[in-house]
């Protein structure tokens, strides 16, 4: 491993280490401690290896811990599928002949289906999570993207630095942890991308959140699930969304929305403004 990614490991295992009480992993909790979560030795009796070998692990050194060892450190650690994964990859790297990322062309298909959909909001996210199309109802919920800079036309970008994020969603810092753990899955899939690696500077730089977060290494599966958003003329909007990957292109994700009946109605309505 390089500096760089045995760096993360550390990190990422003190931080998993740090959420853990004795009592999460059936250990007593004695006396006179001083870790805020379970101690090195509690984690390295847990998966059945040496403390010393732990200790050079989350002291960042020039080791290369077994898929085996990883394994059982995850369970260690109460690690979610997931977040396994993401062990792994910080140990190991991408797999080997993963394949080159597909060109950011929208399939005009793509593009007539996601204006089809309207008034359900709906858009299209590409492998950085750049907006590559959003359709009239999207654009009236969440941002006229067709209007921003082309460096600004990136969910993960506008949820966690775009002002008024703030104020359209409705639970802002869930959503925004969500969006930057779900982007670090995808930055961990292309290790060394210059585009990946740019966006998370910029990440870092205009979101104090962002920064803050980025060394926590949450990591959240795509999937659907519900938001809530706030509009100027509706009110506050309960929505329900699926994710749908596109066959011909799988690093473009489709993602739409329903609500109640009435509810699209209202959203029909709407000009195609924010």
């Amino acid at each position: 491993m390089t500096d760089r990614p045995a760096r993360e490991l550390a990190d990422f295992l003190r931080s998993r280490r740090d959420r853990l009480q004795p009592a999460d992993v059936d250990l007593p909790a004695g006396t006179r401690r001083r870790t805020r979560g379970l101690r090195r030795e509690e984690v390295a009796h847990l998966a059945a290896i040496s403390t010393t070998y732990y200790t050079f692990l989350e002291q960042g050194r020039d080791v290369r811990p077994s898929r085996q060892v990883l394994n059982a450190l995850g369970h260690a650690l109460r690690l979610a599928p997931t977040e396994l994964a993401h062990l792994h990859r910080l140990a190991h790297g991408a797999p080997s002949g993963a394949p080159v990322a597909a060109p950011e062309t929208l399939a005009p298909a793509v593009a007539a289906l996601v204006d089809r959909l309207d008034p359900y909001p709906t858009y299209v996210t590409g492998r950085c999570f750049d907006v590559l199309a959003a359709n009239r109802a999207a654009r009236a919920l969440w941002t006229d993207w067709r209007a921003r800079p082309p460096e600004e036309r990136n969910i993960v970008w506008w949820t966690l630095a775009a002002p008024e994020a703030r104020t359209t969603l409705v639970d802002w810092e869930f959503e925004a942890r969500s969006a930057l753990a779900r982007f670090r899955i995808a930055a961990d899939r292309n290790p060394g991308d210059p585009d990946f690696t740019a966006l998370v500077q910029r990440l870092r730089t205009d979101s104090a959140e962002a920064d803050r977060w980025w060394p926590e290494h949450d990591v959240h599966a795509l999937g659907s699930g519900k938001k809530r958003l706030s509009h100027p003329k509706l009110g506050v909007l309960d929505l329900e969304h699926v994710v749908l990957q596109v066959a011909d292109t799988p690093d473009h994700k489709l993602v739409t929305f329903t609500t109640h009946p009435t509810t699209l109605t209202a959203i029909a309505a709407l000009p195609d403004t924010h």
